[in-house]
């Protein structure tokens, strides 16, 4: 979720419009530093995002402000949907898609995308069992929020728009640990030398600690997703890169 306000305050940057940003005290110092960076007002009020949620819309019926949430609205959605676009055009013949699940904006437009042509998986931290706990209880429910990737994986509830189509073209949900998290972020840099926050590193992490188990030729997409994390160490990567015989 706080990728998503990052990219509300630079497209407001670009546009030249002024933009105020809520986010709770879990949010890493990382995103915080993005966000003002590209000159957004931020607020950070409260421990979770449903209370940074509830400020934002208080102050948004006082002001007049547009609204824009990070996960529960028609334009979010539509504009995740077009991840599964570009996983279409990229991979036409892909089998299964695995996805991060928070509030559910993203796998909720991917999944709307593909409308049940592609597996859609959810993966969640088990600290986090936000779509979990909304399955088993038929709807939208308080879960809990917490873990490694509580700054952008830890709402309290899904969206009520996603959740219909979670329902329909979601074929599972499976829960990864804290541990499994780290072990994907390190392995994607270690492999890859792609940077992801324990967020985007979730969906690798169901596969990489065999979570998900593919089938024999099954064709599998990943959706890594964020990457404002001080998980690497660069000033130690530099060094090692200077001291490389040239």
């Amino acid at each position: 979720m706080p990728r998503y306000r990052a990219r509300i305050a630079f497209a407001a940057m670009r546009l030249g419009i002024p933009a105020r940003i809520f986010v709770p005290t879990v949010c890493s110092t990382e995103k915080i530093g993005r966000i003002r960076s590209y000159g957004a007002e931020l607020v950070i009020t409260g421990e979770r995002y449903a209370d940074a949620l509830a400020a934002s819309e208080a102050w948004a019926a006082e002001s007049g402000a547009l609204r824009i949430h990070a996960y529960d609205q028609v334009e979010t959605l539509l504009g995740q949907g077009t991840v599964g676009l570009e996983f279409e055009e990229q991979f036409p013949d892909l089998d299964t898609l695995l996805v991060a699940v928070g509030g559910g904006g993203l796998i909720g437009g991917v999944a709307s995308w593909y409308a049940g042509r592609v597996k859609i998986i959810g993966v969640e931290p088990e600290a986090a069992p936000t779509l979990t706990y909304a399955l088993k209880g038929g709807q939208p429910v308080d879960s809990p929020a917490g873990g490694i990737a509580a700054d952008s994986l830890a709402p309290k509830q899904v969206g009520q728009l996603m959740f219909p189509i979670a329902q329909s073209h979601v074929q599972n949900v499976i829960l990864v640990s804290d541990a499994a998290i780290l072990e994907a972020q390190e392995a994607l840099w270690r492999t890859l030398r792609v940077v992801a926050e324990p967020g985007g590193a979730a969906a690798f992490a169901a596969l990489l600690s065999r979570r998900y188990r593919p089938q024999s030729g099954e064709r599998i997409g990943v959706l890594v997703c964020g990457g404002n994390t001080t998980a690497v160490n660069f000033d130690a990567v530099e060094l090692e890169a200077q001291t490389i015989p040239k």
